[in-house]
C-alpha cells in the first residue's frame, strides 16, 4: 500500500449510498483502502464486503461471525480510528449524527450523504467543524455540483439554484395524486435510490431537505436559494455570481459522479466505469417553475428550515414516520404531508436547542406524528 493510499470507514455499507461508494473503491484497489464498515440488517451483504475489503472494524445491529483479524466496534470507534483519513456517512436518519459529530471532533474529513445530520443538527455540526478544522465533503448530486462549481471561485454568490427532477407525479393532479400506489411512488423516472429517499423524491420532501443543507454547508441565506424543475436531471445545481454568470454542473445522474469526487477530492480520478454524456443525443434540457401548491412537503420543509432551532428535526422524525406508514400501504400518499403539517404545527420548541433538545424533539415528534394518524382518519389509505 502507497503513502497515498486514503484509508476509508464506510457507515452505512450495505445501503445504496455505501454499496456505491465500495464500488468506487473495487475501481481504485490502489487508491483506497477500506478501515471500518458499518451496516445494517443485510449481514449476508455486510459479509462479503468484509470478505472482500478486509476491514479492521465492523459495526453492526445484529451478531454474526467475523474473520480473525477483524472486530465489532461502534460507528463512533470507527469514525474516530485513527487510520481512517475519511469517514462516508451513508447511514439514513439520526443514526448518522453521532459518528458524523465524533468524526468532525477528532478533525477527519467527512463525505457526508446523510441528510438528516445538517437537517436536524446543522447549526451545530457546522460550529463543530470549525472548531475541529474539520472538512466536510456533500455527496448529495446537488450540492457536490454546487461545491464544484464554486471552487476555486472568490466572487459573491447571488444565488444557488437546486433542480429536482420533480419525480414521478409532478403533473398530477389532486385526485390522482390521491391514488398514487407504494409500487409507482418508488418508480423514480431517472434515479435509482433507496426507498425512502425516493419516496421523499416523489413528494419533493428531498428538495426541501437538500435546500436546508444547502444553507448550512454553504453559509448562504434561504432568500438566496431557489429550486427548478428539471425532469432530465443532468444539470444537478448551478451558481450564479454577482456579475450575473451562472455556473453549472453536468453529469449522467449516477451517485457515483458526487461520491467519487468526495473520495478523491482534491483530484479527479479518470473512471472507465462511469457513463458519459453523449451530446448529440440530448435532445433538450428543460426548466419549470415549481408549483408548491401540489408539493406541500416541499414548503413544510422550507418553512421549518427558516424557523430554525429544533423544527427541521420534529420535520425529518415526522416525514420518516410517515413515510413508512405509506411503504406499508397504510396512509395514502397525500397523508404524508397531512401527518408532517400536523405534528409541525403542535411543536414548540427553543431558538438555539442543544444537541439533547434537538433528539427529545425527535422523539416527540416521532410519537405525536403516530397519535396524529390515530386521531386523524383522513390519513388512513381507504
Amino acid at each position: 500500500m502507497s503513502n497515498t493510499t486514503k484509508k476509508l470507514a464506510v457507515l452505512g455499507s450495505t445501503g445504496s449510498i455505501g454499496q456505491q461508494a465500495l464500488d468506487i473503491v473495487r475501481s481504485f484497489p490502489d487508491k483506497f483502502k477500506i478501515i471500518g464498515l458499518a451496516g445494517g440488517k443485510n449481514t449476508k451483504l455486510l459479509a462479503e464486503q468484509i470478505s472482500q475489503f478486509q476491514p479492521q472494524l465492523v459495526s453492526s445491529t445484529l451478531d454474526f461471525s467475523l474473520p480473525d483479524k477483524t472486530k465489532f466496534s461502534s460507528m463512533e470507534e470507527i469514525a474516530t480510528h485513527p487510520e481512517v483519513d475519511l469517514v462516508v456517512i451513508a447511514t439514513s436518519g439520526k443514526t448518522g449524527l453521532a459518528p458524523t459529530l465524533a468524526a468532525i471532533r477528532s478533525g477527519k474529513k467527512v463525505a457526508l450523504a446523510n441528510k438528516e445530520v445538517l437537517v436536524m443538527a446543522g447549526e451545530i455540526i457546522v460550529a463543530e467543524a470549525k472548531r475541529h478544522q474539520a472538512q466536510i465533503f456533500p455527496i448529495d448530486s446537488e450540492h457536490s455540483a454546487i461545491w464544484q462549481c464554486l471552487r476555486g471561485e472568490k466572487a459573491e454568490v447571488t444565488r444557488l439554484i437546486l433542480t429536482a427532477s420533480g419525480g414521478p407525479f409532478y403533473h398530477y393532479s389532486p385526485a390522482q395524486l390521491a391514488k398514487v400506489t407504494v409500487e409507482e411512488a418508488l418508480r423514480h423516472p431517472t434515479w435509482k435510490m433507496g426507498k425512502k429517499v425516493t419516496i421523499d423524491s416523489a413528494t419533493l420532501m428531498n428538495k426541501g431537505l437538500e435546500a436546508i443543507e444547502a444553507h448550512w454547508l454553504f453559509s448562504i441565506p434561504f432568500n438566496k436559494i431557489e429550486i427548478v424543475i428539471h425532469p432530465q436531471s443532468i444539470i444537478h445545481s448551478l451558481v450564479e455570481f454577482a456579475d450575473g454568470s451562472l455556473k453549472a454542473q453536468l453529469s449522467v445522474p449516477d451517485m457515483r459522479f458526487p461520491i467519487q469526487y468526495a473520495l478523491s477530492y482534491p483530484k479527479r480520478l479518470a473512471n472507465s466505469r462511469l457513463p458519459r454524456i453523449d451530446l448529440g443525443r440530448l435532445n433538450s434540457l428543460t426548466f419549470e417553475t415549481i408549483n408548491y401548491s401540489m408539493f406541500p412537503c416541499l414548503e413544510l420543509a422550507l418553512d421549518a428550515g427558516k424557523k430554525g432551532g429544533a423544527y427541521p428535526a420534529v420535520l425529518c422524525a415526522a416525514d420518516e414516520i410517515a413515510v413508512e406508514l405509506f411503504l406499508k400501504q397504510h396512509i395514502s400518499f397525500p397523508g404524508i404531508s397531512e401527518i408532517i403539517a400536523k405534528t409541525i404545527s403542535l411543536h414548540q420548541g427553543t431558538a438555539t436547542p442543544t444537541l439533547d433538545e434537538i433528539l427529545a424533539a425527535d422523539a416527540w415528534a416521532r410519537e405525536t406524528a403516530l397519535e396524529v394518524i390515530n386521531k386523524a382518519s383522513l390519513c388512513w389509505k381507504q
